[in-house]
């Protein structure tokens, strides 16, 4: 019963976003509310606390909303200048075929950006790409975000992973381990796993597409394109797992990306296993009404057919090596940028309760709002044309805020629920130990939508990994089962979530002025969360029956 209150909250949202199509930003503000009565009325919580944590959540969200006003400014200003209709035209030059636009767009350039930044950004850029070269809204969301999983593991840097050694760390040394082999451990075997199933991912996501956007409204016409979206999720998969072996977990997505893009774009262009039939979307006057823009992003792209391609891209380009520079430790540019921050202490009189904002840090504003104004200038742009960038990005920017604000105050109270006069754990802890009870030995199955949960309610792996990785460890000594393996379907399971948690959904639907559809988007992407899920749990489980522990504690 405890367990069923505190999942109130989420299942509150749940029926709202799914049952009723209500749109996020009318949900998650009454899963909030659900949350501070769950948090008063059973766990005992100070009423002021409730409020303060919920303080912290609102503050918390405007690290992701900073994000994505980066990222539709940046949209913007390319649809001003006239660059967004070159880069949609130079997408068109590799291939016609909505299939392989997608494999490249969706698929490499996501997992690239997601490498570099992370937080929710690889579907806020990819999919206004795939709207400018002419897919519709609902689809570029969809694909985008399934396309937004393999990669996720490693994240920005190796970010997710890290956040689970933060964690688990403690249980290590208790049991006498050694933190560095687990964590080399985790990672290789975490980049294994998720690269054998991972790589069927692409074709996944173009079968969605064209089930769901086709004229047919079949798979056979994504499973014509088989050959080259298995070439592609290897062409990522296979450089990921050999950086993850030799380099450990800042790397495996931002290189293998990187590598597997070059591979994936030149193969394109030579038509190498690229179907003869080329696929496309019905024409735009038989869409259906939710496959469309509900909100205006921008006013129609300028043209500017004289630009020439790189020009055009050149922003993108600045983006991904500040992001490679401002990433990577050594090049001692990552510690100056974190230092920079705004504090707020002691929130609403709760001693301890502080927020950091580490706004240079943050993708959002460098290299994001500096590459934008940098590219107004660059490309010479009219005052009228910077004027309408930012007025369309300050309109669209709040249609997200209200939801975020909500959702990520109702997170925030949930895992400081903790914090109450019931002597219960916090409303997360209740409920993972709960089904975990239930599961017993079947618990590997359970694994990785722990890590799902975590995910969906955070909108981040890496918050889902910190939230959950020690109890999943905890679980897998009482189990006896491998702790190394345990953990690394927690990992892998705050990536797949990804596909569905609420902060990216908001994200891509806010980028590409689609709102209302984010139930849709969650019931359709459950499908590849289900069987990504089951897919590495029964691969986890092949490995133990074959003896397989990386590293017995």
């Amino acid at each position: 019963m405890i367990a069923l209150l505190a999942a109130l909250p989420i299942l509150v949202a749940i029926v709202l976003m799914v049952v009723f199509n209500w749109g996020a930003k009318r949900a998650l503000p009454i899963a909030w509310a659900s949350a501070a009565f769950v948090a008063y009325f059973v766990w005992k919580m100070n009423l002021m606390d409730i409020f303060a944590f919920s303080a912290f959540g609102a503050l918390k969200a405007l690290d992701v909303l900073i994000i994505i006003f980066g990222a539709i400014l940046i949209l913007n200003t390319l649809k001003q200048s006239g660059a967004m209709a070159t880069i949609s035209n130079g997408f068109k030059g590799i291939s016609a075929d909505r299939r392989i636009q997608m494999i490249i767009i969706g698929w490499m350039f996501g997992a690239f950006i997601e490498g570099a930044a992370g937080f929710g950004t690889p579907a806020a850029l990819a999919a206004p790409l795939l709207v400018g070269i002419g897919y519709p809204p609902l689809a570029a969301a969809m694909v985008t975000l399934i396309s937004n999983s393999t990669p996720v593991a490693f994240g920005a840097v190796g970010t997710p992973l890290l956040g689970a050694m933060s964690t688990i760390t403690g249980n290590i040394t208790a049991l006498g381990g050694n933190t560095e082999a687990f964590k080399m451990a985790l990672t290789q075997w975490t980049a294994l796993t998720h690269g054998i199933v991972g790589t069927f991912i692409p074709l996944l996501a173009v079968c969605m597409m064209t089930k769901f956007f086709g004229k047919n409204k079949s798979i056979k016409d994504g499973l014509k394109v088989a050959p080259f979206a298995l070439f592609a999720g290897l062409a990522f998969t296979v450089p990921m797992y050999i950086m993850a072996v030799l380099f450990g977990p800042e790397l495996p997505s931002l290189a293998g990306a990187f590598i597997g893009l070059v591979i994936v774009v030149v193969a394109a262009r030579q038509g190498f296993l690229i179907p003869e039939e080329v696929w496309d979307f019905p024409s735009k006057e038989n869409w259906e009404v939710d496959w469309c823009a509900t909100e205006e992003v921008t006013s129609q792209s300028a043209s500017a057919d004289d630009m020439p391609l790189i020009k055009a891209w050149i922003p993108y380009i600045i983006i991904a090596l500040v992001l490679i520079v401002t990433r990577i430790p050594a090049f001692g540019i990552k510690q100056f940028l974190v230092a920079q921050e705004l504090i707020i202490t002691d929130i609403m009189g709760r001693v301890g309760l502080n927020y950091s904002l580490k706004w240079a840090y943050l993708p959002g504003t460098i290299p994001f709002v500096v590459t934008a104004i940098f590219t107004q200038f660059f490309y010479k742009m009219k005052k009228e044309q910077i004027k309408l960038a930012w007025k369309h990005t300050f309109h669209q920017i709040y249609g997200a805020a209200i939801a975020l604000f909500a959702g990520v105050a109702m997170v925030q109270l949930m895992l400081n629920s903790g914090v109450n006069g019931a002597g219960y754990s916090s409303m997360l802890t209740e409920m993972a130990m709960a089904v975990a009870g239930l599961a017993g030995q079947a618990y590997i199955l359970v694994a990785p939508f722990i890590g799902v949960l975590g995910a969906f309610i955070s909108g981040s792996n890496t918050v889902s990994n910190i939230l959950f990785s020690s109890f999943q460890f905890e679980t897998a000594t009482i189990l006896k089962m491998p702790q190394v393996l345990i953990v690394v379907l927690q990992v892998i399971g705050g990536g797949i979530g990804n596909m569905i948690c609420i902060n990216n959904i908001v994200a891509v639907c806010a980028t590409i002025g689609i709102v209302g559809v984010e139930g849709k988007l969650i019931k359709r992407n459950i499908i590849p969360v289900i069987l990504y899920g089951l897919a590495v749990a029964l691969l986890i489980g092949l490995f133990i029956q074959s003896g397989i522990n990386p590293l017995p504690l």
